[in-house]
């Protein structure tokens, strides 16, 4: 919109506030407190997570998108990658590749849920890999971690993430195809997610991520899922 006037982040989140004061419209908070988890060193981890959204087409038909998200655990450098179709096993790895090679290597682990498209069970504590994906995170060379579901001490930088992409990026956005839905969130990437100041470190993940990138590891080959 470019004859809308220009107006910093403050200005409205003042806007946002007296809306609500005005109209009595209560901002839900959860009861459970957590203390400041130390910030890790540069490269040594990356956190995963998938999500899915109903959006409307430009002919007003519902349109449910699938969606794989990553962001560096330091700099909070964010990458999110669409499908129109449910992910497996092989289009995850593929959306891994997308993600390694937007952020120009990959991290020591990558912190996940434990999801059927990477375990296929767990025997006596011990988490067993898919044959598939086993195969992938060993060649390339990074180490897994999975946690409980929605557990903000191990995966919290994600799960808030996959919440900005839905209610930042998605909310309110036309359907036209994946191809420019793929286009627009790179842009929005760029422009938003990775471009503004960081609520929580204050710093621009864009910049950080400059100095991250020298501490990760660079994909020697393509990985093949087929």
């Amino acid at each position: 919109h470019p004859d809308f006037p220009k107006t910093n982040q403050k200005t409205v989140y003042n806007f946002v506030l007296y809306v609500r004061e005005k109209y009595n419209l209560v901002k839900e908070f959860e009861s459970r407190q957590y203390s400041k988890v130390a910030e890790l060193p540069y490269g040594k981890q990356i956190q995963a997570d998938f999500g899915e959204y109903n959006m409307t087409t430009i002919e007003g038909q519902r349109k449910k998108v699938y969606f794989f998200g990553m962001v560096l655990s330091r700099s909070r450098y964010k990458y999110v990658w669409f499908s129109e179709h449910p992910f497996t096993t092989p289009t995850s790895i593929d959306a891994h590749q997308s993600g390694f090679k937007f952020f120009g290597g990959y991290s020591e682990e990558v912190v996940y849920d434990q999801d059927k498209l990477f375990l296929v069970d767990e025997n006596k504590g011990n988490l067993i890999h898919t044959n598939a994906f086993r195969a992938y995170h060993i060649d390339i060379g990074f180490q897994t971690r999975f946690c409980r579901k929605s557990d903000p001490e191990s995966k919290g930088k994600i799960e808030k993430v996959i919440g900005y992409i839905k209610y930042n990026f998605l909310r309110g956005r036309k359907y036209f195809d994946i191809h420019t839905l793929n286009a627009q969130a790179l842009e929005w990437l760029d422009r938003t997610a990775n471009g503004n100041v960081h609520s929580t470190t204050h710093l621009i993940p864009a910049q950080e991520w400059l100095i991250e990138k020298t501490h990760l590891t660079h994909l020697s080959v393509p990985f093949l899922t087929g």
